[in-house]
């Protein structure tokens, strides 16, 4: 294992969360120099069994399922059996015109279709679990081209390859496109081409093969009073986020990809295609440093001076993160039965330490602690007035409470350190700046007129 990798601080971190988010359970492996240097799960796969999780868990994955999809499409790519920029029409049948330029499979690796998310998968999560007032029955592949009928020319907003619209239709397409070209059912395909020479023998996607490996994560919702509500699992989502594996068989996976391509003395893809997976296609809609691109499947940023590449899934009741960092043969892949914390935090946590950089430091580790600092009671002069101050996100709400009436005013952060947090709401139409003073164990919050002293957490 690394000099620089602190196990213990990043413990202390997840147990952390897991307490602060009611996060059920946390399975963990890190990965450097082609070997797994650490695993460790946290929590419990059954909360009600107290069965505890191990890094054997199997969890879904999501969007994860996204990568191995465009590893697929780029094995059929270097058997010549097909080419990225290909239009889809040559391999689907589907409902719709392309209005603004035909849709290539290039354009549904990097989500550049010019058609807006249609939120398929998001309906059939939400009826699946019981979250949502939409039922979306989908069962098969064939059922997304029924979903997407004439009806989404009208949907269309943009020239293919010219915008970014994150659509987990189009990796449903591809999907079809591999099992069209290869003569297999998708999931045949991915057992076939990729888990087995991956040894990841404890990757599937059916309720039949949970059930037949046994040590499945109980899938769980988190209420907004953090209580643990038990749920289903939405079987039934292929290439788009189907796939449930565990951080021991997704170790395998990330080695592959920092072996360029090889794992166990096999070629899985050359490095050739491998480059192209992780290359920077099209930027994402994010303002600010870094800047996010996609690739095939992938999630490409600068971390820390280092290229990361990562991707997050979620299907409400499972969430993941699998990162690696090539130049320096290290990767991380996280699971969780819930959605609670995102995962990707832990994960770029854990690579921060990896890289022997103290992960306290990182953004969003001193945001979190400066907004949780700033959570509490706030009282006028003699406790004239009072406001709750609590955490939503990424924000505050100052909450004013009377026996009549509840007014409650969103804050925006514009610059936050540990020593002064300047926010901003609006007010009748205007601009107002709401200041935060820390000084040792003491407070103060200046709103409006008023200045108000932390008097309880």
């Amino acid at each position: 294992m690394s000099d620089v990798f602190d196990p213990k601080l990043v413990e202390s971190f997840i147990l952390e969360k897991l307490s602060e988010t009611k996060l059920p359970s946390i399975a963990v492996a890190v990965i450097e120099d082609g070997r797994v240097v650490y695993s460790r799960a946290f929590g419990f796969r059954d909360a009600e069994k107290l069965l505890p999780a191990t890094p054997r868990t199997l969890y879904g994955i999501g969007s994860v399922t996204k990568s191995f999809t465009a590893l697929a499409i780029m094995q059929l790519a270097e058997e010549g059996k097909l080419d990225p920029h290909d239009p889809i029409t040559k391999y689907v049948d589907i409902r719709f015109k392309p209005k603004l330029g035909e849709i290539e499979i290039h354009h549904l690796l990097t989500h550049s279709s010019g058609i807006p998310a249609l939120a398929y998968a998001e309906a059939f999560i939400d009826s699946s679990v019981g979250a949502g007032e939409t039922w979306l029955p989908i069962t098969r592949d064939e059922d997304i081209f029924v979903f997407m009928d004439k009806t989404v020319e009208d949907w269309i907003s943009a020239k293919p390859g010219e915008r970014f619209f994150y659509l987990n239709e189009g990796y449903v397409i591809l999907g079809k496109i591999i099992s069209n070209v290869s003569g297999k059912p998708y999931e045949k395909y991915i057992k076939d081409k990729i888990l087995k020479p991956l040894k990841m023998n404890r990757s599937c996607f059916t309720r039949e093969e949970v059930e037949e490996l046994g040590e499945w994560a109980q899938p769980y919702i988190i209420d907004k009073d953090g209580k643990l509500i038990k749920s289903r699992f939405p079987f039934g989502i292929t290439a788009d986020g189907g796939l449930i594996s565990t951080v021991l068989d997704l170790s395998n996976y990330i080695i592959m990809y920092l072996n360029r391509g090889k794992f166990d003395g096999k070629r899985i893809l050359s490095e050739q295609f491998i480059e192209t997976m992780t290359k920077e296609h099209i930027k994402m809609p994010y303002e600010g440093k870094p800047e996010y691109y996609y690739g095939y499947g992938w999630i490409i940023k600068n971390f820390l001076g280092q290229k990361l590449v990562s991707h997050s899934g979620s299907v409400l009741v499972h969430t993941a993160y699998v990162g690696l960092i090539p130049d320096k043969n290290i990767g991380v892949a996280i699971l969780a039965n819930g959605s609670g914390y995102p995962l990707s935090q832990i994960g770029e946590y854990i690579l921060a330490s990896m890289l022997g950089q103290n992960p306290e430091e990182l953004d969003f580790v001193r945001r979190e602690r400066i907004l949780k600092i700033l959570e509490g009671t706030y009282h006028t002069y003699k406790k004239t007035m009072k406001i709750e101050v609590k955490r939503s996100g990424d924000f505050l709400l100052a909450v004013e409470k009377s026996r009549y009436w509840e007014i409650t005013t969103i804050l925006v952060p514009e610059h936050l350190d540990m020593h002064r947090a300047i926010f901003y709401t609006i007010s009748r139409g205007r601009k107002l700046p709401v200041e935060f003073i820390i000084e040792d164990n003491k407070v103060e919050m200046y709103f409006e007129r008023y200045k108000l002293i932390k008097t309880g957490s």
